[in-house]
């Protein structure tokens, strides 16, 4: 993956900031977390969005595409930085990304300040970044992740009998929203959190956290990804606990799958939530998990595509059909290029996706469980799914408001109980 990363960034190199471009070129910046915590899946965003273009040749009702690839840290002032560079020095015209929470918020307010240009969302999940005070022209495609936890909290009561639950997250924007979205669905089916534990994004040393964990629960939810997930079971395995597991969207992600170590032991059988599952039988997953596994080789890629290359090959694929859909068209301020992300039905591997009025997708999640995949590796098997998740869950948007933005202390369980 690194060798197909660094060819994408030379590609992109060979255009000098500020060099003119024909008007028949169409510029793209790519904003993708290739350093820290989530760098493994920042480089299967870009072989996937560069998947996407393939399909087109790269270009457009006669109009050539031209990437530019920036990366980030998963930080908001490294994100915004590099989305000032995009637009101020490279020229874009459109911005694919970002990839973490806080980097969603932050670009939400940074698109306000560029209303002539579009930012299409990479995969970046904090509820907030469509939820509150949105901006005309940014787009999802992805459900957020409070979506994402939503339907796994009444599995977990229901058929696994687990009702009382400690949870470890990540204490920053997105750890906060998927974890509302788990806690949300178990309390309501009359859950109960014992304890909540906070832990910063890129934590390496999750000792004293293991060692305060309560022994009177029938499971820990652990709400982190990347390489702070790899770490945490594999500490979690040399303190030998055995408690259950539940896991966040990005704990069971392929980043953390193909991870090596005892981290594997402690996964099986975890249940987890989110936006695919990886035998899902449906032939619009199957051939683009076909056409992922026959386009790069299998040393440069995870066995199947991770969640973050989905989101931005899905984002790729809104923006092709939206330029397809009016022409290559960019001019006043890129209105019917806008106009088209914001109403066409996009069809995706995961079925077919549309906007509501914040520009935010709903859709469908699948409850999956991780087991051994026979040779000796990982892979989930689907369990459930819920159908048609909107962005608040189902409830009317005063009700999901009543809950409180996604925080440390937000949702109150004692509150949702019986609801």
């Amino acid at each position: 993956m690194r060798k197909a990363l660094i060819a994408t960034v030379s590609v992109a190199a060979l255009v000098a900031p500020g060099m003119a471009l024909a008007q028949d070129t169409i510029k793209v910046g790519i904003l993708a977390a290739v350093e820290g915590t989530f760098a493994a899946g920042g480089k299967d965003s870009i072989l996937n969005v560069d998947l996407a273009l393939r399909q087109v040749n790269y270009t457009i009702d006669g109009k050539k595409i031209e990437t530019v690839v920036v990366p980030t840290d998963t930080t908001p002032d490294t994100v915004v930085r590099q989305a000032r560079r995009l637009v101020e020095q490279d020229g874009v015209d459109i911005i694919l990304g970002p990839l973490s929470g806080s980097e969603g918020i932050a670009m939400r307010d940074f698109a306000k300040t560029i209303p002539d240009r579009t930012v299409i969302n990479g995969i970046s999940g904090a509820l907030e970044t469509t939820w509150v005070d949105p901006a005309p022209n940014f787009f999802r495609f992805n459900l957020d992740g409070n979506q994402w936890g939503y339907g796994l909290g009444s599995y977990v009561v229901n058929e696994k009998g687990w009702k009382r639950v400690a949870t470890v997250a990540a204490d920053y924007s997105f750890g906060y929203t998927n974890f509302m979205g788990f806690a949300v669905d178990f309390c309501k089916a009359g859950g109960e959190i014992a304890e909540r534990f906070w832990v910063p994004l890129g934590s390496s040393d999750f000792g004293a956290v293991i060692a305060a964990l309560p022994e009177d629960v029938d499971a820990i939810y652990l709400g982190v990804g990347g390489t702070d997930a790899i770490n945490f079971l594999n500490q979690y395995e040399q303190a030998g606990a055995h408690t259950n597991l539940i896991g966040g969207t990005i704990m069971a992600d392929q980043t953390v799958l193909t991870s090596k170590g005892r981290a594997k032991d402690a996964l099986v059988g975890t249940p987890t939530s989110g936006p695919f599952a990886i035998d899902d039988p449906s032939p619009a997953w199957q051939d683009y998990v076909k056409l992922y596994q026959d386009t790069f080789p299998e040393a440069d890629r995870f066995p199947t595509p991770s969640l973050f290359g989905i989101g931005y090959y899905i984002a790729t694929l809104a923006m092709i059909q939206a330029l397809d859909a009016v022409d290559g068209d960019l001019s006043n301020g890129q209105a019917r290029f806008k106009e088209a992300l914001a109403t066409m039905p996009l069809a995706t591997p995961l079925g077919t996706v549309t906007l509501n009025e914040n520009r935010q997708a709903a859709g469908t999640v699948f409850v999956t469980e991780v087991v051994e995949d026979g040779q000796g590796g990982l892979t989930s098997v689907l369990k459930a799914r819920v159908d048609n998740v909107t962005q608040t869950l189902g409830m009317t948007a005063d009700e999901f408001r009543a809950l409180g933005l996604p925080s440390r202390d937000t949702p109150d369980c004692n509150a949702l109980a019986g609801r």
